[in-house]
């Protein structure tokens, strides 16, 4: 029976890479000292359309949604942030605080698939709370920076950002916008068609031709941002430039989400075609208010781990998609038990070596190819001799060393220590 369309299997000759991105970006926030949360899959349907805005796709078209037996109106998340902010004010985390968090994991939206875009994937989110400078953002472009630095993609991806100004800013051009747009209404792209009646700022960043074309003569969002905000962004900038991150400012970049204002941003790239974004976020500092909180100043951004898995494998340096680091091998049935002792000791210590024994018989030259065949550097033998004498058989399967009797703690070590070497 065939997966369900849009959602995928993570088998294990890819996982390794998907575990080596969620790693980098987790210890990267912890090193911002960002504190983790997990949150529910499925929320009130209301969440999403009061946090992300009615008029947006992802609530107009996108959303997983269906009725519990209770004839409650319930929602796959679709998106992380709202969620969090959610949770956080039903814990009364909010009120006169500061918050540093992340989570991680999957979210559903209705799209039609292809690669880099599936309706069930996977979200790293970071949001911050009660912060209402631009160094906040700053630090968020910073963790950012290092993750890609991390991953080994920083020349692959590019910082484009923009403002939107305040609530009030973005209402007086979302009119001005409208009322360039509506003679041209009859020349645009169906989607943009519908959005000038809802949303209509998501035009700007339009991929139609034609669309691009007419929005090229629009008024300018800059020209209608208000002083509060420039100064806001202006300081972003300086900042940016002071600590030599790169970024360019593109006046169209809106995202797609009613809940921004203020700064937005996007990590971009040409290495995965037309699935160019990897990252985005900004400020969201009426999310909270809509919510039924009080007025909290908030910023975060969602790096997308589908995309930085295809990214990080195809300009990043390569994995190691070995299945273990040793693999003991065991020519005599009776002495399982041993070994299995011995290999739970090794895996006990704190270098994290991964050790896999030998289960189901066989011959030594049999067992000794699979060994091969697993990618492992060692291959510990184990025979009645080496238990005689305290000792492991210890052959090195990669590289130069050949083939060493010592004792057991001497093996340990030696592996132990290699292994911290090129981890």
């Amino acid at each position: 029976m065939p997966g369900v369309r849009g959602m995928r299997d993570i088998l294990p000759a890819d996982a390794a890479s998907w575990q080596a991105v969620e790693r980098v970006l987790a210890d990267v926030a912890a090193s911002f000292a960002y504190q983790p949360m997990r949150l529910p899959l499925i929320e009130f349907t209301a969440l999403f359309k009061r946090g992300v805005g009615e008029a947006t796709d992802i609530v107009e078209k996108e959303m997983y949604t269906f009725a519990d037996n209770d004839g409650e109106s319930l929602t796959l998340r679709p998106e992380g942030t709202a969620s969090c902010a959610r949770a956080l004010l039903d814990a009364g985390l909010l009120y006169n605080a500061v918050q540093r968090v992340t989570y991680s994991g999957p979210m559903f939206r209705y799209e039609r698939p292809q690669k880099g875009r599936y309706r069930q994937f996977e979200q790293f989110g970071v949001e911050t709370f009660g912060l209402v400078g631009p160094d906040i953002d700053v630090e968020l472009l910073l963790m950012c920076q290092e993750m890609w630095r991390q991953l080994g993609v920083s020349d692959a991806v590019v910082l484009q950002l923009n403002t939107l100004g305040s609530g009030d800013s973005r209402v007086r051009y979302r009119q001005a916008l409208v009322d360039y747009l509506t003679p041209f209404a009859t020349d645009l792209d169906a989607d943009s068609q519908r959005r000038l009646k809802t949303n209509p700022l998501r035009i700007l960043d339009s991929k139609n031709a034609r669309t691009a074309e007419i929005v090229a003569g629009a008024p300018t969002l800059a020209s209608f941002v208000d002083d509060e905000a420039r100064a806001h962004f202006d300081g972003l900038l300086n900042q940016l430039q002071t600590l030599g991150v790169d970024a360019q400012i593109n006046p169209t970049l809106v995202r797609g989400l009613d809940y921004y204002t203020h700064t937005v941003f996007e990590w971009v790239t040409d290495a995965l075609g037309a699935q160019g974004t990897v990252c985005g976020g900004g400020r969201y500092d009426g999310l909270v208010e809509l919510l039924g909180g009080k007025p909290t100043p908030a910023a975060g951004f969602a790096a997308g781990i589908d995309r930085l898995v295809l990214l990080r494998d195809a300009v990043g340096p390569a994995l190691d998609n070995s299945e273990c680091d040793v693999y003991w091998v065991v020519p005599d049935a009776s002495y399982v038990a041993a070994a299995q002792k011995q290999a739970n000791e090794l895996r006990q210590d704190p270098a994290g070596v991964r050790v896999r024994l030998h289960t189901g018989g066989g011959k030594m030259k049999n067992q000794m190819k699979k060994a091969d065949a697993s990618g492992a550097q060692f291959a510990f033998i184990v025979g009645p001799e080496e238990l005689a004498a305290g000792q492991i058989t210890v052959k090195r399967l990669r590289g130069e060393g050949g083939q060493n009797s010592m004792s057991v703690a001497e093996a340990f070590a030696m592996v132990a220590r290699e292994i911290q070497g090129t981890g």
